[in-house]
């Protein structure tokens, strides 16, 4: 893209690729990484010493692999830094493919790692009171405002959803609202603060993700990785 070049209404700009460049891995921060680690490693990467000191503070890091370097980040910015051109690969839950739904971020392999659910939550107490089927409206806290939004609509229910990045389960406490949408893995947090889930909205896997423009560039080096991946995500099934 040119400087001089204007974006359309929902067009993102994209780093060009340089095939000069080194390819650079995108991971998720937080509980997911040693998960998604254990699938890394099978691929014969192996990122420098420091990637694995809780005390380092740098987020990019050299890997055995010549040419290849990993960053660790935010699980919701693996797949911007990788559809704006940031990163090369990255992986991914689709919780967040579905909300973003970045058209230059393609993502051709479920890894079967990162097992949790996407699901409506309401205090316990409300329960026995509520039926779900008779909703027309609802006030909802969330982080997935547009997973949640489609989930309703597609019942003809309108959803009010009040945007959190965290610290869901607090929202009905303090009269944010009377029901929440989040990620539940074991629902011990949930249970922990007096609620529970009444509806599940979809499954969630983390998967391999890659940018479309470097695939079209660098198609030897991203066709690579893909089977190395897809070996690695098949070893563990077995």
């Amino acid at each position: 893209m040119n400087a001089g070049d204007k974006l359309s209404r929902g067009e993102i700009a994209v780093i060009d690729p340089d095939k000069n460049e080194n390819l650079v891995l995108a991971l998720p921060k937080g509980r997911i990484l040693n998960e998604v680690m254990s699938i890394v490693r099978k691929t014969g990467i192996e990122p420098e010493p420091a990637f694995n000191d809780p005390g380092a503070r740098q987020l990019r890091f050299s890997t055995n692999i010549s040419g290849l370097d990993i960053i660790r980040v935010r699980s919701f910015d693996v797949a911007t830094f990788v559809a704006f051109g940031g990163a090369h690969l990255g992986v991914v839950g689709n919780d967040v493919l579905m909300e973003f739904d970045y058209a230059e971020l393609y993502s051709p392999l479920d890894l079967n790692v990162g097992h949790c659910r996407i699901s409506v939550a309401e205090p316990v107490g409300l329960v026995a009171e509520d039926d779900p089927s008779r909703w027309s409206s609802v006030r909802i806290a969330t982080k997935y405002p547009t997973i949640t939004e489609q989930h309703f609509a597609e019942r003809g229910v309108q959803a009010e959803c009040i945007k959190l990045n965290g610290a869901m389960e607090l929202a009905p406490q303090l009269g944010l609202c009377r029901r929440i949408v989040d990620l539940v893995s074991t629902g011990n947090t949930l249970k922990a603060n007096g609620l529970v889930e009444i509806e599940k909205i979809c499954n969630i896997t983390s998967r391999f993700a890659v940018n479309r423009a470097a695939w079209k560039t660098r198609p030897e080096e991203i066709n690579h990785w893909i089977g190395r991946f897809q070996e690695a995500a098949h070893a563990k099934e077995a």
